[in-house]
Parts: structure tokens; sequence; C-alpha cells
């Protein structure tokens, strides 16, 4: 197969990686076709089957080696610690009766809030988070 053919597959499969929400796959085949051209371009990539061999060889070991990697620099670490919130102070969103559940707004978000105060807490009433259970916060009124 002619040089610029792998290196058109190598290019489309950069384009198809830019417009799918895959998780980087095409990117690692793309590699491979780019390498293969290259070695074909230079002559040392040998016959078509060789060619289609090396080429399924570099995908998947460009794949197995770089994904991973990839995918940690992409994604990074959460940017909220919810156990930093406990001692905060939260505004109530609705009514929450005792023992109640509701919306509370903390850092500028809306949360799932359950009241674990003794008295109710009135819409736009502070309340200090206790404790952090899942995604809902435990809260009591200031005052308790």
């Amino acid at each position: 197969m002619e040089w610029w053919i792998w290196m058109l597959l190598g290019l489309l499969m950069f384009v198809t990686e830019l417009v799918t929400p895959g998780g980087f796959y095409f990117m690692f085949f793309g590699i491979g076709a780019v390498i293969v051209g290259t070695l074909a371009g230079l002559n040392t990539a040998g016959p078509l089957w060789l060619q289609f061999i090396l080429f399924s060889i570099l995908s998947v070991i460009s794949l197995g080696l770089f994904r991973g990697k990839l995918l940690q620099l992409t994604r990074g670490k959460p940017t909220v610690d919810v156990d930093s919130m406990v001692g905060e102070t939260a505004f109530a969103s609705d009514d929450i009766g005792v023992n109640g559940f509701g919306k509370v707004e903390l850092r500028g978000t809306s949360w799932n809030a359950h009241n674990i105060g003794g008295k109710p807490l009135k819409r736009g009433e502070r309340s200090r988070v206790e404790r952090v259970e899942g995604l809902t916060l435990m809260v009591c009124s200031e005052g308790n």
C-alpha cells in the first residue's frame, strides 16, 4: 500500500478522535497508521501483509502504554473535597422541618440536606454543616 494512504488513514483517525466522545481510542490507531506510513515512505515496511501486522501491533501497543496515562491527565482530580464542608455555613433554600429533608445552598451550589437539629429551618436561614453523607449535607440551625 502506498505511504500516503497510511498517512491519510492516520489523519482520518485523528479527526475521528476529535469529533467523537470516545475516550482516546482512534488516536492510537492513527498513530499506528502514521508510523506505518512513515516506514512505507522509507521503503522499510515490507509487503502489504507485514504493513497490516505492523499497524495492528503498533496501534495496540501504543493504546496499552499511553491511554491510561492520557486519561489520568485529562480527567484530573476532583476539585471539591466534600469533607472540608463540615463546619461551614449553608443557607436553607426550603423550609426544612426537624428531621426533614430539603435543599440548602453552599459554595454557590444547591445540595440535598437533612436537618438533624432540634429546630426547624426556615427558607434563607443559616445552618451549619455537621457532616456529609454521600451527597447529602447533615445540617442544623446555627443557634443549636
